[in-house]
């Protein structure tokens, strides 16, 4: 009763009800905020803060930005938010003031990331040429997953494709990246294609922000031939697994394209199998079949496993230390 409490006082404002509808359609900064509501800075600020405080909105940092969203559904203070916001009139001026002002926004997002998209468009579809369909590799990571996930990590989300692919199998969807750039195209995707249970956002693949075992499943796609250091990538992936959850990781198969290196700044051109298992079972992860995906002159693999339900964080927590 205290938390529900808690919640009615936090959300007990116009401004406050407005800020939370908004946070509903969309990620929004403070900048977005005020631009909407014609209010100063530092008083959607504070309100942006008392919702925080009740629960009702999560903060994250994306660089110099501060994103808002309306709090996970699987907290229930982002039930409580959810039900409030369902209970708001729909025919009332300012909120349908308010929606028209963000659709301006939305669709200045989705051209920038149109832009953004058309400028990289080349390099991503000569890598692309190289392999294998993208359709058939998308079908064969979704058969490497249950039909059902409660929450799915993307890591190196990009422009959010797996999360699209996903939509219909997760109840809660998170992509992370360090590309800002990127992360404007995938949020875009994802509003235009009405997705709101999945979001992005800013992150360190060696160091991924959520708890431990927070996560059924993790897709780690085309991304690590860019990383430093894999099997940290792994361990961390690992990490936030819960028990019998599943990791995919895509990539390729060893080749000599030494342009993949020079032209696209792949560090590593391509994986053994017996590295990527040997890094698996250093994480205490099951490894399972492994499935070559033949292109020409690339093949794309993907190396799935389960996390173990008795291999404890401990074991893994000193794999992150040893990977330092």
């Amino acid at each position: 009763m205290d938390r529900f409490l808690a919640c009615l006082r936090g959300a007990a404002e116009p401004t406050r009800l407005r800020l939370l509808a908004l946070c509903a359609a969309s990620d929004m900064n403070v900048s977005d905020l005020t631009g909407i509501l014609g209010q100063s800075q530092p008083r959607v600020s504070r309100h942006l803060k008392l919702l925080c405080d009740a629960g009702l909105l999560d903060r994250y940092r994306e660089g110099s930005w501060v994103f808002y969203r309306l709090s996970d559904d699987s907290r229930e203070e982002g039930r409580i938010a959810r039900q409030l916001i369902n209970l708001l009139p729909t025919d009332d001026q300012q909120t349908e003031q308010d929606r028209e002002r963000l659709d301006e926004i939305k669709a200045q997002r989705a051209s920038s990331a149109a832009e953004y998209f058309r400028a990289n468009a080349e390099e991503w579809d000569s890598v692309r040429s190289l392999h294998v369909q993208e359709s058939d590799v998308e079908k064969a990571l979704l058969e490497c997953f249950p039909e059902h996930l409660a929450d799915l990590l993307d890591i190196g989300t990009g422009t959010g494709r797996m999360l699209q692919l996903f939509a219909d199998r997760v109840d809660r969807g998170v992509g992370i990246d360090t590309s800002r750039d990127m992360l404007a195209v995938a949020r875009a995707n994802l509003e235009t294609m009405g997705i709101r249970h999945c979001h992005v956002r800013l992150g360190d693949m060696y160091r991924l922000s959520l708890e431990d075992e927070a996560v059924d499943g993790v897709i780690v796609h085309q991304v690590l031939h860019y990383s430093e250091n894999p099997a940290r990538v792994i361990s961390e992936a690992a990490r936030v697994l819960r028990p019998d959850g599943v990791l995919v990781v895509a990539d390729f198969s060893p080749h000599n394209l030494e342009t993949l290196r020079e032209d696209h700044a792949h560090l590593r051109l391509g994986f053994e199998d017996s590295e990527i298992l040997s890094w698996f079972t250093q994480a205490g992860l099951i490894a399972e079949p492994t499935n070559h995906l033949k292109g020409d002159p690339l093949t794309v693999t993907l190396w799935s496993a389960k996390r173990s339900p008795i291999y404890q964080y401990t074991e893994v927590h000193e794999t992150r230390e040893q990977a330092n």
